[in-house]
């Protein structure tokens, strides 16, 4: 049994190095003194302080951050109406096809989505003369992709979530929305949380999407990354992706500890709420 254990734990660590070295590598770099990828010529922090001065890279970075920011509250907001309207209401005209539409966008290839989204955009543009390509396009586009990744993380807690308390609800008085707001919504929190941080993620580091629906002046940081690489990488990019992953890495940090309170607060009051009628 030992020698299994250890064999197994050899390949977790196998696999661990092999997601995280270049990670590791990429940040080390974020502090080498030369221009040259994979030169290490002395240790600097020159190109964190010539970051500022990157006016394309802040532009684009800033870009990024609201369209991840508004794309994660309207993906959570639109995919919790979903999944509340598929996992409550099994029956209704349509469900089937509805059902279909939503989920689409998580089998169907982005090159596609961004096409389709591009011809609509550009249509609409000639008949009402906006939108105009840029944060409002790539937004709508991020919204749809992002949507259907936040109906499936609510709908699997709706499925787990008991449904004898909204019945206790309507027992005693509360209307329907009145039961969503007091007794649903509470319940899913934690899925709520981890719909909005996975749509926000998914929204800063899209390119295909963003490379269709930006425009003039609208490039995304991930779009910004994607043309300088391919002429060579600037070190500052490697700065902006060591400073991305520590923002990552605290959300993520924060993130967990939040919902594992807010679990060993729900147990505990479910363990008193048993003991009270025992």
């Amino acid at each position: 049994m030992n020698g299994y254990r250890w064999f197994g734990r050899g390949w977790l660590s196998v696999g661990y190095l092999f997601l995280y070295i270049p990670i590791i590598v990429l940040i080390v770099f974020s502090f080498n003194s030369s221009r040259q990828d994979m030169v290490w010529s002395g240790f600097s922090t020159q190109w964190y302080s010539a970051l500022p001065q990157d006016t394309e890279i802040i532009a684009g970075f800033t870009l990024s951050l609201k369209i991840a920011v508004l794309t994660a509250f309207s993906s959570v907001l639109l995919g919790t109406f979903a999944a509340f309207v598929l996992d409550r209401y099994r029956q209704f005209f349509g469900r089937t096809l509805f059902s279909s539409m939503v989920n689409a966008p998580l089998v169907m290839p982005e090159v596609i989505i961004g096409l389709s989204l591009l011809l609509l955009m550009v249509s609409l543009q000639k008949l009402f003369g906006g939108p105009e390509r840029g944060l409002v396009t790539i937004w709508i586009a991020h919204t749809l992709l992002g949507m259907a990744y936040a109906t499936v993380v609510v709908q699997s807690r709706l499925r787990e979530m008991s449904k004898s308390l909204e019945e206790a609800a309507m027992d005693l008085g509360c209307r329907p929305h009145q039961v969503f707001f007091l007794v649903t919504l509470p319940n899913i929190t934690q899925a709520l949380a981890s719909a909005w941080l996975l749509t926000f993620t998914l929204s800063l580091d899209d390119v295909v999407l963003s490379a269709f629906l930006s425009g003039p002046g609208s490039s995304t940081m991930p779009i910004v990354i994607f043309s300088r690489a391919r002429l060579g990488l600037d070190p500052r990019v490697n700065v902006v992706a060591a400073l991305t992953i520590l923002v990552v890495s605290i959300g993520v940090i924060l993130s967990s500890l939040y919902i594992a309170r807010a679990e060993r607060l729900r147990q505990r009051q479910i363990s008193a709420a048993f003991n009270a009628e025992s």
